[in-house]
């Protein structure tokens, strides 16, 4: 599955990207080079990133939901017993 980013996030990436050259490296980086990093970096750091985001959603859904029977459990009682 590839990452879409929507374009203001592209534009927003790009801009840190060209600012942490700026700050971190001897030269700076231009937007071309920057949206091939951010390029780069969507195909192939990306996708392990977007796993382990899903891995630990669904681990925290998996708490959550087997937290239900503990959570919402209802004693079941018998009416006829407290008639007595």
């Amino acid at each position: 599955m590839a990452i879409k980013l929507q374009q203001s996030e592209q534009k927003d990436l790009i801009g840190s990207i060209q600012r942490y050259f700026k700050e971190n490296m001897e030269e700076p980086i231009g937007d071309l080079k920057a949206g091939m990093l951010l390029d780069f970096c969507l195909r192939v750091i990306g996708p392990g990133i977007y796993n382990q985001a899903i891995a630990d959603a669904q681990a925290h859904m998996e708490a959550k939901v087997s937290d239900l029977t503990v959570e919402c459990y209802a004693e079941t009682e018998d009416y006829w017993k407290k008639k007595k």
